[in-house]
């Protein structure tokens, strides 16, 4: 008995198509969506965009919302990504104590967003500074329901705003 190949369904990683908002540089923006992996390792309830951005990839595969196209964006000129804040907080993060700010970002082209950064350090560098001049390249903004997911390189400054 002849055994058959296995199809090619059996060799596709699960994704999730998430909405996302690009701002690229200069403000234009794009309404795109994002294919995420559904499991990956150190993460049992997939990959965020956070993790695809700060990731090794360079380009990043999209499929654009209203022509139905893919384009491959060069992570690094993504000024900031806009994704639903539950797509990228965890449930571990919603148990643990991290440091957060009100802050204004203002980005190189004069655009202002203001929220909260959210993050865990550890005590001897849990400082906003340390956090800013570390890794990952996208820092996490929350406005709400919405999260920004900035890019360093496209910030010009950072200031705490009063409580």
């Amino acid at each position: 008995m002849l055994e058959t190949a296995p199809a090619l369904d059996d060799f596709r990683i699960p994704k999730r198509r998430i909405p996302v908002q690009l701002v690229l540089p200069g403000g234009e923006t794009r309404q795109v969506h994002v294919f995420l992996s559904e499991g990956v390792p150190d993460s049992p309830h997939g990959e965020r965009l956070s993790d695809l951005l700060n990731g090794q990839a360079k380009f990043v595969p999209v499929s654009d919302a209203t022509r139905e196209t893919v384009t491959f964006v060069n992570s690094a000129s993504i000024a900031v990504a806009w994704v639903e804040a539950a797509h990228e907080l965890r449930e571990a993060e919603r148990l643990t104590i991290l440091t957060e700010h009100e802050v204004e970002v203002r980005l190189v082209d004069g655009q202002r967003l203001q929220g909260l950064v959210t993050y865990l350090q550890p005590d001897d560098r849990s400082r906003l500074t340390d956090y800013l001049n570390g890794t990952p390249s996208f820092l996490r903004l929350i406005q709400g329901e919405r999260m920004a997911l900035i890019n360093k390189h496209h910030v010009a400054y950072v200031e705490f705003l009063p409580r």
